[in-house]
Formats: structure tokens, sequence, C-alpha cells
């Protein structure tokens, strides 16, 4: 992958099917400025909407994934111009996009929680389709203990990632979570040491963008309307889905790959 912008609040690299979006606020945990959020969003916008990216990697620079919101920006500062309640959830519901956009896209997301991952950090590591943790990491919500209720969708999203018992849990008591206790509640899928952490990352994204596209993104959608669907509605769709798939070269070459004892190399037609 070939950086395209270094210095910014939020990293994008792209390549071979997978853009990799790594916060860029090492020195403050990736604790979530605006001038980050508004680019994050737009960058999430842009990934999201291209149809040659079939991963999403997020991730973060330095020893954390993200803490969450800069609360610098809530201290008390005699020189701040007042803001409008409105306003301010008119910018928050803005920068919120980004969780939405990770779910409905058609590439799968994946969270690469290299460190520590709190607060709408944990929400948007929520947000994406799968998430791996490295050993090092360390989960909490975060958000009582900030005076906060919190955002980015992370208690609707949480509930349904680990049950509303635990989803509780983290967001009363703020107990950190340790990557092993992550991965028994199913909110990881696996633990890597940090030696290997950026090596395993990069092999699951590699895994997941040699998947037949049409299939991944169905698959995806399928999930999507299972949320949102009733089983009936669900259904039907799926199999309009299926059919479609069943209808594509990749099925072909699938067919043949298995023939020949071969890996499938897929083209999205």
């Amino acid at each position: 992958m070939g950086v395209e912008k270094t210095e910014d609040p939020v990293i994008i690299e792209r390549g071979d099917g997978v853009a990799r979006l790594t916060l860029n606020r090492p020195d403050r945990l990736n604790a979530m400025s605006d001038a980050m959020l508004d680019l994050f969003v737009e960058l999430v916008a842009d990934v999201t909407a291209d149809e040659d990216v079939r991963v999403i990697v997020l991730t973060g620079a330095g020893r954390g994934f993200c803490v969450g919101g800069d609360l610098d920006a809530f201290s008390e500062s005699g020189d701040a111009e007042p803001v409008t309640r409105g306003a301010s959830i008119e910018k928050l519901h803005r920068h919120m996009r980004a969780s939405e956009l990770l779910r409905s896209s058609h590439a799968v997301s994946v969270a690469a929680v290299n460190g520590a991952c709190a607060g709408a950090g944990l929400s948007l590591a929520a947000a994406c389709d799968l998430r791996v943790s490295s050993s090092a990491a360390v989960f909490r919500s975060a958000f009582v203990d900030a005076a906060l209720s919190g955002d980015f969708g992370g208690t609707w999203l949480l509930t349904r990632l680990i049950g509303e018992s635990r989803a509780k849990q983290m967001a009363f008591l703020n107990e950190k979570v340790t990557p092993e206790t992550a991965r028994e509640w199913g909110l990881v899928s696996a633990v890597h040491a940090p030696e290997v952490f950026e090596d395993e990352v990069s092999a699951l994204a590699s895994t997941l963008s040699r998947k037949a596209p049409r299939a991944l993104a169905g698959l995806k959608q399928n999930f999507i309307d299972a949320a949102n669907l009733t089983f009936a509605e669900a259904s039907a769709i799926e199999a309009q889905r299926h059919v479609d798939c069943s209808r594509t070269t990749d099925l072909v070459e699938a067919a043949n790959a298995f023939l020949e004892r071969r890996e499938p190399h897929f083209t999205g037609s």
C-alpha cells in the first residue's frame, strides 16, 4: 500500500482492494479532535463509495487505537465562543455518520485494535464487521466517568454484539475489559501478540480481499437485513442475491478452482 497522506490526523493507504485508515494522534492515544473527525468522515465516505475497495481496516497510530473524544475540547475556557445545543447536535450527527457508513458499506470493515480502545473509539470498533485485538489492548466504555451518556452508536452496537447485560456492565461500571475477556464475550474474534499483530491484520485483510466481491458484499447485506427486516422479508431478498451471485463468472471460477485444486481468482463479474 502507498501512503497518500502522512501528516494529517487520519492516514489513508490503499492497495489490492484494501483501504487502511489509521487514526493519527499518537501523542493523545488518538483521541478525537474535530479536525480528525471531519477528515475521518470524509475518508470513510470516500472509501465506502469506492467499488474497488473490498476491505476497510481501521487502526490507530502508536500505543492506542482510539480513546474517544479529546476531553480538552470540553474543558472550561473563558475564550470559547458559546455553541448552541442545536449546533452541537448537528455536528455530532455529522461525525457519527462514520459509524453508519462503516455498517452500511459493501466493504467488510475490520477494527485492528492495537491499543487502548475506549469511548467513541469502542463505538467505532463495534461498528466494524470484525474486530481483532493486540494482547496489549484494553477496552472500556469510559463515557460514564467522563459525565457523558455515549455516542457513535455504541449502546446499540454493543448490545447486539455482547448482549444487554454485558453491555450495561461495561457502560455503568466502566471497568477495564482485557483482550482475553473481549474474546470470550465475542467482542473480538482473535487476540494476537504485539510483535505479530500487524502481520496477522494484513493476512486477514488479504484473505478477505481475495473473496468473491459480490458474494462478500451480498453476505454483508444479508446481515444488515437480518437486523432490520422480518425473517420473511430478509429471506426473500436473500434468495434474490443468491440467484444473482449464481449467475456470475465468479461462480464458474469457484467451481473450476475447486475441481482443479487451486486458489480461485475472482474478478467481481
